[in-house]
Order: structure tokens, then C-alpha cells, then sequence
């Protein structure tokens, strides 16, 4: 692993206990049960995709959540520049992940398949 590829798991380690503990600070109380599963950042270290875990929430939820985190996006890059005493924080971008529903459909298929 070269030293580049090693700042930049650093980079996302540290995000991904960041990133909750600054929806935590808010004021919004719905922004607080979001589960962060995931941070993947750019090679350049400029950006930084969020995955949150999509649990059993409805598109319309989800689709709450996006918008209320783009308002909060600002607040989050801040936290986590002061609290590292970075120069610039990542731009952050929040997605559900969708894997985990691949997964269990897959999980589904495997078990209808073992059973015939």
C-alpha cells in the first residue's frame, strides 16, 4: 500500500466517526438515526461520497433525507475541518447505499434455490 492510498484510508476512517458525531450536533433530531456505513473519497482527497444504511426507509423518506442532509452538508464539512484543524474539508455527497438490498435479494434467491 503506498503512502497516498494509506492518507486516503485515513482520510475515510476519520470521516466515517466524524460525519455522525457532527448530525449528532444538529439540531434535527431526524438527521440523528441516520446510520453511516460507508465513506469513499476521491483520490484527490477533494471529494467524499457518504453512504447511509437505507434500513426500511420509503423513497419519499429518502429522498427527505438527501435534502435535509445538502442543507446540513455545509455545517458537517465545517465540524470536521475544525475538529482535525484540516485547511479544507472534503466535499461531502450523501447517497444510500443500495447494496444491501442486492444482497438480501440475492440471500432470497439462494434460499428459494436450496429449498427445490
Amino acid at each position: 500500500m503506498t503512502e497516498a492510498q494509506i492518507k486516503l484510508k485515513r482520510t475515510e476512517s476519520l470521516l466515517l466517526e466524524l460525519i455522525p458525531a457532527a448530525l449528532g450536533s444538529l439540531n434535527d433530531a431526524r438527521l440523528h438515526k441516520l446510520d453511516i456505513i460507508d465513506v469513499k473519497c476521491s483520490r484527490g482527497r477533494s471529494d467524499a461520497k457518504v453512504y447511509m444504511h437505507p434500513s426500511s426507509y420509503s423513497q419519499e423518506e429518502k429522498n427527505e433525507f438527501i435534502k435535509l442532509l445538502k442543507n446540513a452538508r455545509p455545517i458537517v464539512e465545517t465540524y470536521c475541518m475544525k475538529n482535525q484543524g484540516w485547511f479544507r474539508s472534503p466535499s461531502l455527497t450523501f447517497e444510500f447505499d443500495e447494496q444491501f438490498e442486492k444482497v438480501q435479494n440475492l440471500e432470497e434467491l439462494f434460499k428459494k434455490i436450496a429449498k427445490e
